[in-house]
This record gives structure tokens, C-alpha cells and sequence, in this order.
């Protein structure tokens, strides 16, 4: 029989610094999630840009990184692992350069592709590196510390990004990788040592590049097809039919080439199917209402861009805190269980949310924002552990890189639609209000409401016209909300799909986040 000692991996030399360079290279890519998310309306006014426009600084980073994360197995086995992950932090930190330089809309979401681009790999390719360096009975505490750097982000990222932006400028939440790049960069170079290379190993580029296109496409889709007003516009069904034409193309090459770029056999295992389309309304529940709470505080409440940042912290703290519980709950309590538990405290802090108007305090705003995150931490690990409990040890890594895939679809399609809705339910809601706006309305009898609000005058016609709009953007969000709470309700009867696995099963933490 062979022993334990046996499957024991030697003893690394500089072991410690090796983790500190890979975990350096995953907070800078974490940070990267949040910390632009405050400095929104600073950069929507500095390249005149609308507010549906905006979000392309954050949907075009993650389209680029859902795009590039499958294929980061196969570009560290034909180039080596380590030369990838340096040329990853690289790029990484010369796109954050060019996004911090940007004078333009077009500049910054070029950029913002360019950084998600090089920043789909350093999460899967450090978490690899973590694995190897360490012995299998102290993996558990290595991915600990993964687990943390990883939701650094959430935590530190709206807090770091007000600051900088407030102090400095928003310029800054990009010029901050810089530095952290630089360490992450020489540590690697100095510590790290190269993996083999395969020199034939192969990419099924038709498959990836159908899949590139779909994803593309279809953002454009979203993105834009709000502003140019759907099918009437000729751009709008082109990038239609691009979409459903890649998607036709991707699908038949999957189910009849030898070797495709996403492996059909995945999809007969129930649970990974079914945590597919978990994962994505998950991915749409969690950067959406991020995209939505920015605007929020800093336009209606008129919150400074550091106490916006501060209010939103507690979300993060609250997914971190909740992973570890899990953490320890998994293997004693039904996995299922923890998924309901998920699911019902999201879905609670989004129904409070449906109740929110700009004089809502800021504890409350904070105790529902920690509750929504302690929700996303019964989500992440428990939906990975079922994803990937029956699933062949042989399939992970590409079950891996398409459930990543997934999820990010899941939030930059999220992102788009509360964006664009958000857009359409404010002129809808306007037209709706407006039309008990006459001057024969009794309400106008109220003598302070006439000499403010009177429709008879250009001024009081003006301070209808803020009010209406005001109230009009506060149902319009608070639909959104409702829509997210609606979408975790409806993501519940999926847990009844899921098998209990006969046996708990190795989980591959670098599924949980990107």
C-alpha cells in the first residue's frame, strides 16, 4: 500500500515568499473587481459619458476575462506556467497605466478590455502554484488564505477606491496596481520556479473563437441596444444575428468535433448542468446590484464617494465572514441546505432594499448590505462543492474554466440589464406621474406647494419637473431590486435538482471566484 508520505510534496525552498508573490497577483486582480465601482460617476463626468455608458468600464473588464479564463490551462502548458503569470501581471499593470491615462469612453473600455484580458489568468494560475507548493494536509490552510486575499476585494475595494478617488483622483484606482504589480512581478521573477512546457499542446480555436464572438456579440447587444432602441436599429440586428450565428456555430462544433473547446460530457453530469445555471444567476444577483448601488448613494443620496465606500464595505465583510461558517459546516450539514440559506438572505435584502427612498439611514443600508453578502457566502463555496461533487476528476479543469465562464457572463449580462431598465423604467415612471400634472389638480390648492411647484410658472414647472424625476428614479430602482429578489426566489427549486453526492468531494477553490 502506498502511503501518505509518499504523495507528500518536498519541501519548497522560500516557500513563504513564493505565497506572498502569487497572493500579491490575486489582490491586486480582486481589487480590481470593486474598486472602480465607486469612482463611477467621477469617471462618467470626466469623459462625458452617460450614466447606461458608464457601465461599459465594468461589463467590457469582465467580458475580456470571461472570454480569456478558459483558456488559461492551455497557455501555461504550451508556454509554462510561470512565463504566463508574469506576463499576466505585466499586461495587467500596463493596461491599469493606460486606464488611469484614458481621456475618453472609447479609451477607458479599450483599456478596461485590454486589463481583463491579461487578468483572466492570475487568480486560476496562483491558485495552481498554491497547490503545488504545498502538501495535501496543509492545502486546506493554503486555500484559506487564498479564500481571504480573494475577498479582500469585496471588503477593501469600495473603501480603498473612495479614498483614493476622494483624495487624490479616480485615476488613482488604477495607478495602485502599479505598485502592487511591481512586488507581485520581481517576487515571481526571483522565487517562482517554471513548469514544463508542451510544446503540442493545442487550442480548438474554432470553438474559441465562436465563443469569443458569442460573448462579444451578445454584450454589444445589451450594451447598446437600450440607446438605439432595439430592432429598429440596423447595428442592434446585426449584432442579433452575429450572436445567434456564433451560439449555432459554437453548439453544432461542440457536439460533432473530435476535440472541442468546451467539453459536451460535462453537461451529462446533472449537478454541474444545474450549477451552470446557478452560478449565472448568482453572477447577476451579485455585480449587478453592485453596478445599482453606486449611483444610488453617491447621485440620489448624495453621499461623498469615501462614505459610499465605507457603507458598502460590511457587504464584503459579510461574504468573508460567511465563507469560513461554511467553511466548517460543509460535510455536516446538507450542502443543499447551505444553498436555501443563500438564496432566502439574499433574497431578504433585496425585498428590503424594494423599500429603500434616499432618506434611508446608513446603518440600515449597512446591516442589509452585510446580510446580502453573508447570503453571496452561502453561495460561492456550497454551489462549487455540489458543481463539481460528481463530476470525473479527469473533467475539473475544464469544468473549472466554463463554470467561471458562466458566472461571468452572468454578472456582465446582469449589469447590462438593470442598467438598461433602470434607463427605461425612469421615463416610463416620468410619463406615468406626469400626466396627474394639471393645473387642475386639488393638490395645487396647498398654498406651499403652489409657490414652489405651480405649472403656471417656468420655475415651479422646473421643481415639478426635478420632483417627478426624483420619485421616478427611486421606483425604477427600486423595480431592479424587486427583480433580483424575484430571480434568487426563482433560482430556489434548482436545489431540488441537485444530487447529494455519495462522498464529499475535492473541491477546486479557484471555481469560487475569478
Amino acid at each position: 500500500m502506498t502511503s501518505v508520505a509518499s504523495h507528500s510534496v518536498p519541501r519548497i525552498k522560500n516557500r513563504g515568499a513564493i505565497t506572498a508573490c502569487v497572493i500579491l497577483a490575486v489582490i491586486m486582480q480582486a481589487l480590481d473587481t470593486t474598486i472602480a465601482n465607486v469612482a463611477l460617476p467621477y469617471i462618467q463626468g470626466s469623459v462625458s459619458a452617460s450614466a447606461d455608458q458608464v457601465n461599459w468600464v465594468l461589463t467590457s473588464y469582465i467580458v475580456a476575462a470571461a472570454i480569456m479564463t478558459p483558456p488559461s490551462g492551455f497557455l501555461a502548458a504550451r508556454f509554462g506556467r510561470k512565463n504566463v503569470l508574469l506576463a499576466a501581471i505585466a499586461g495587467f499593470v500596463f493596461a491599469s497605466i493606460l486606464c488611469g491615462l484614458a481621456q475618453s469612453l472609447p479609451q477607458i473600455v479599450a483599456f478596461r478590455l485590454l486589463q481583463g484580458f491579461f487578468g483572466a489568468s492570475l487568480v486560476p494560475l496562483s491558485q495552481g502554484i498554491l497547490l503545488d507548493i504545498y502538501n495535501p494536509e496543509e492545502r486546506g490552510s493554503a486555500m484559506a488564505l487564498f479564500g481571504i486575499s480573494v475577498m479582500v476585494g469585496p471588503v477593501l475595494g469600495p473603501v480603498i477606491g473612495g479614498w483614493l478617488t476622494d483624495n487624490m483622483s479616480w485615476r488613482w484606482v488604477f495607478y495602485i496596481n502599479v505598485p502592487i504589480g511591481a512586488l507581485a512581478f520581481v517576487g515571481i521573477v526571483t522565487f517562482v520556479s517554471e513548469t514544463s512546457k508542451d510544446a503540442g499542446s493545442k487550442l480548438d480555436w474554432f470553438g474559441f473563437g465562436m465563443m469569443s464572438l458569442f460573448i462579444a456579440s451578445l454584450q454589444l447587444f445589451l450594451d447598446r441596444g437600450e440607446q438605439l432602441d432595439w430592432f429598429s436599429s440596423g447595428e442592434i440586428l446585426i449584432e442579433a444575428i452575429v450572436c445567434g450565428s456564433a451560439f449555432y456555430l459554437l453548439l453544432v462544433h461542440t457536439l460533432t468535433a473530435n476535440k472541442s473547446f468546451v467539453n459536451p460530457r460535462l453537461f451529462l453530469d446533472q449537478n454541474f448542468a444545474v450549477s451552470m445555471i446557478f452560478i449565472f444567476v448568482v453572477g447577476i444577483t451579485y455585480l449587478a446590484s453592485l453596478a445599482l448601488m453606486t449611483p444610488y448613494l453617491q447621485t440620489l443620496m448624495g453621499y461623498p464617494v469615501v462614505t459610499a465606500g465605507i457603507v458598502m464595505g460590511p457587504r464584503g465583510l459579510g461574504t468573508m465572514v460567511c465563507m469560513f461558517i461554511v467553511g466548517r459546516l460543509i460535510g455536516k450539514v446538507d450542502t443543499r441546505l447551505l444553498l436555501l440559506a443563500g438564496l432566502g438572505l439574499t433574497a431578504w435584502a433585496m425585498y428590503d432594499m424594494t423599500g429603500w427612498t434616499p432618506d434611508v439611514a446608513q446603518w440600515t443600508i449597512m446591516q442589509v448590505g452585510f446580510v446580502q453578502g453573508a447570503g453571496l457566502g452561502f453561495l460561492f463555496v456550497p454551489l462549487t462543492t455540489m458543481a463539481f461533487s460528481t463530476l470525473p476528476a479527469h473533467m475539473r479543469g475544464d469544468g473549472t474554466g466554463l463554470y467561471n465562464l458562466s458566472r461571468n457572463i452572468g454578472s456582465s449580462v446582469g449589469i447590462s440589464l438593470v442598467t438598461t431598465l433602470i434607463t427605461e423604467n425612469i421615463q416610463k415612471n416620468h410619463e406615468s406621474i406626469a400626466a396627474y400634472v394639471t393645473p387642475f389638480n386639488r393638490g395645487f390648492d396647498n398654498p406651499v406647494i403652489q409657490s414652489t411647484m405651480s405649472p403656471l410658472t417656468a420655475t415651479g414647472r422646473a421643481a415639478l419637473d426635478g420632483s417627478i424625476t426624483l420619485q421616478s428614479t427611486i421606483i425604477a430602482y427600486m423595480d431592479d431590486f424587486k427583480l433580483l429578489m424575484l430571480l434568487s426566489i426563482a433560482a430556489m427549486p434548482l436545489v431540488l435538482m441537485l444530487k447529494k453526492p455519495a462522498k464529499p468531494a475535492e473541491v477546486d477553490h479557484s471555481a469560487v471566484m475569478e
